[in-house]
């Protein structure tokens, strides 16, 4: 654990709160996984206090905070494509079509 880092986002959800992690990271903005494994202490320690969570430098929560909430609402800033090899129409998000398997160019 780094001391000095500031909880960004938490959740019951390991698999959002990965999601999250990995946003930020793609980023290139460190941060760090904790309480990954508490989960199983809820009822012998406070619910708040297992939940996953990802946490930044402080100077980073701000940035973090927008990261998160685009995620979250589902935003991204890759341009929808057209597939080289079969012509289908993909969204950004994407970097394989899913109809014949070629890589976004």
């Amino acid at each position: 654990m780094t001391p000095g880092y500031v909880r960004v986002f938490a959740h019951s959800n390991a698999l959002l709160v990965s999601h999250v992690h990995n946003v930020i990271t793609a980023a290139g903005m460190p941060a760090e996984l904790r309480n990954m494994t508490l989960g199983g202490g809820a009822g012998e320690l406070p619910l708040g206090e297992c939940e996953p969570e990802v946490w930044v430098a402080p100077h980073n929560r701000e940035r973090a905070g927008v990261l998160i909430h685009d995620a979250l609402e589902g935003k991204n800033d890759r341009p929808d494509w057209t597939c080289p090899g079969c012509g289908e129409r993909l969204e950004g998000v994407f970097d394989a079509c899913w109809r014949c398997e070629q890589w976004r160019p």
